[in-house]
């Protein structure tokens, strides 16, 4: 069995790379923050010392990392040093970065010798653990069908989308209406206090309803009971809007919705919450809220 790499064990990471070591794959991993590691460690995977012992040990290495700017370091893009570590590697990069990004960093893996494959999924912490999120793959064919397998310990499902970055606009696609739901969810919520109706009761109704998703019913729950524990951030989600609302002004399309939740999560954001779930967006409302006829 192939050793695979995994690097990035943050929020989705480290479940993800769990499930990978828990099917009993060879999995070597690696992470700036070394605790984050001993888990891992525990459960059977390898730690590398670096990114590059990482890339040495393993055909297929897993990237999740939180920005452009870490994979960029990961890889050592922009140095002699890219190419030494990518050749005859299958990259898989499964964070979420612009698709003008990915189709960059693609063109110069590829050239170097190595394979690339975007692999970003839609799923928070709670599928991670699960092992049920959703992935979609682009990429060439070769290397997309080595790596759809691999995906099975991580994903409950897994959609081929075509050629790079057509993975990241499908993930661009989902994530609007994720967005769009949660910020109305949190709306909703906030109507309700202000009316004095009985949070708990608006979640059992929502619930119960046809509306009602696994993520309605979360997301409800933590706005009833002010839980704001980290499934998806509300800095990753601000992060996510502004890539999805940056490349729709590229294509020239409309995103009314997304932009003006763009500016409730970065008021959110403003307000200390960067690190609390994505519901917690429902703190912007309160500090928007103003009596009637006030300026």
């Amino acid at each position: 069995m192939d050793t695979l790499g995994f690097i990035g064990l943050g929020v989705m990471g480290r479940p993800m790379a769990s499930n990978l070591v828990r099917a009993g794959s060879p999995v070597v991993v690696w992470n700036r923050t070394a605790a984050r590691c001993a888990p891992l460690a525990a459960a059977g995977a390898t730690l590398a010392r670096g990114p590059d012992e990482v890339f040495a040990r393993a055909g297929v290495v897993f990237l999740m990392l939180a920005d452009e700017a870490a994979i960029d370091a990961v890889v050592e893009r922009g140095t002699p040093a890219l190419a030494s570590l990518v050749r005859g590697r299958t990259v898989v990069q499964m964070g979420t970065v612009s698709a003008s990004y990915s189709r960059g960093l693609a063109a110069e893996i590829t050239a170097a010798g190595g394979a690339y494959v975007e692999a970003p999924v839609s799923g928070s912490r709670g599928p991670a653990e699960a092992g049920e999120l959703v992935a979609m793959l682009a990429g060439p064919g070769a290397a997309v069908e080595r790596v759809r397998p691999l995906l099975a310990p991580m994903c409950a499902e897994v959609f081929v989308c075509g050629d790079v970055p057509s993975a990241l606009l499908t993930k661009f696609s989902v994530n609007v209406f994720l967005i769009a739901m949660v910020t109305g969810l949190a709306e909703a919520f906030h109507f309700a206090e202000e009316h004095g109706v009985d949070p708990g009761r608006l979640e059992r109704i929502l619930d119960a309803g046809p509306m009602a998703s696994t993520v309605s019913r979360a997301k409800s729950r933590k706005l009833a009971r002010g839980d704001w524990d980290v499934q998806a951030s509300i800095g990753d989600v601000l992060k996510n809007n502004r890539l999805i609302t940056d490349a729709a002004r590229g294509r020239g399309a409309a995103s009314p919705l997304l932009d003006a939740c763009r500016s409730l999560y970065a008021e959110t954001l403003e307000l200390g919450h960067a690190s609390a779930d994505m519901a917690a967006v429902i703190h912007a409302y309160r500090a928007r809220a103003r009596p009637e006829g006030t300026s």
